[in-house]
Formats: C-alpha cells, structure tokens, sequence
C-alpha cells in the first residue's frame, strides 16, 4: 500500500492526496509535520533530508516534493486525462506545475501565513496587499487562459490541474479582495464538484 508521510492540512499534502483521490489509490496517510511533529527526526530526514512534507512511501521506493510525487502517482498509476499520453500535452501539464512553485506559490503562501497562521496584532498589512496584489496578476492570467478551455491543458483535467487547483481553493476562502475572474471562478467550480477534491482539499483553513 502506498503510504503518505504529512498532515491533512498542508496544500502540498493535499496535492498528493486528492491525486490519490482521483486515481483511486488505496493510500496510508500518517500525520507528520506542524502539530504533530516528527519531520525533524533521524527516521524521517533519513527519507526526506529537507525536513519537509509530504514524503511517499511506495513499497521500498522513497520520494519527496510534491509536485514530483504527482508526476509518478499519475505516470505509475494513471491513465488519461490525468497523464495524458501525448508527450506534448504531458509537457504543458508540468508548465502549469511548474508556473505554479514559481509564480503563484511565493505570494499565495505570503497571504495564507499572514492571515491564518499569524496573529492578527502581528500581521504585516504591508506584506499581505503586496502579496495579494501579485497573486492576483497572476490569477488574472491564468483566467483569460481559461477563457478558450475549461481546464488548464484542455477539456479534461490532468495532473497539471493538481497544483494551482489547491491554490484556488485557498484563494476563494481567504478573507480577501478579489478581481473578477469569471472563468477562474468556473474552473473552480467545476473542481469543486469532483469528490476527491472535495474531500482532501477543501477543508477549513488552519
């Protein structure tokens, strides 16, 4: 049985886990990292050395990073839409996983410290509108693409829906102000209506 090292409530974490969701994978997830501890000890950095989560555990094969543990969860164990079988259209899936770590996380993750897990007195108001304003550029962007598709790469969802997909979610329930994005809001929605995201990620915020 596959089994997934890290705590429910971690985006990353929750990549991996509605990827399992949807490929129907019988997965053991065992809560390690914030409250619980344990990613800072010898048995866990002797699997993942960055002290991070989550780490997959497949039999005796290790891995860690989440968007690479969605890459083989699909390749390993899925089938089209979500590892699609032409190269070309597998190549624009890790674009949008790509796109995602480096424009959209840096900023999202800036917004999300702040507003859930810093105390209001100690939040930074500056950092938070700096950050907002950034996120929403490029979620602007990403909803005039979605504009011709329903879904990132087509008409389908793929693993490169996976990443940005956690994101929205945080982004729809954060206490903040938003631009009008009609056709982000539509792709939402329709993740919303999936069973496997709505069981791993859309949970409250903590």
């Amino acid at each position: 049985m596959l089994k997934v090292l890290g705590r429910a409530n971690s985006i990353n974490v929750q990549k991996v886990m509605w990827c399992c969701g949807e490929l129907e994978l019988e997965v053991d997830r065992v809560d390690i990292g914030g409250p619980f501890g344990g990613n800072d000890q010898p048995a866990y950095l002797a699997k993942n050395p960055t002290g991070l989560i989550p780490t997959l555990e497949d039999g005796d094969f290790v891995l860690w990073e989440s968007n690479s543990i969605v890459r083989y969860l699909a390749e390993a164990y899925g089938a089209p839409p979500w590892y699609p079988a032409d190269r070309r259209h597998r190549a624009l899936c890790s674009q949008w996983m790509d796109w995602y770590l480096a424009a959209l996380h840096p900023s999202m993750t800036v917004i999300f410290r702040q507003l859930i897990r810093t105390e209001p007195a100690k939040q930074d108001g500056t950092a938070i509108e700096a950050a907002r304003r950034q996120a929403a550029r490029q979620w602007e962007m990403l909803d005039a693409h979605l504009a011709a598709r329903p879904y990132l790469t087509g008409d389908e969802p793929t693993m490169g829906d996976i990443p940005a997909g956690v994101a929205v979610y945080r982004w729809y329930a954060l206490d903040i102000e938003r631009p009008e994005t009609p056709n982000l809001r539509a792709w939402y929605d329709r993740l919303s209506g999936r069973p496997a995201f709505r069981q791993h990620v859309m949970m409250p915020l903590t």
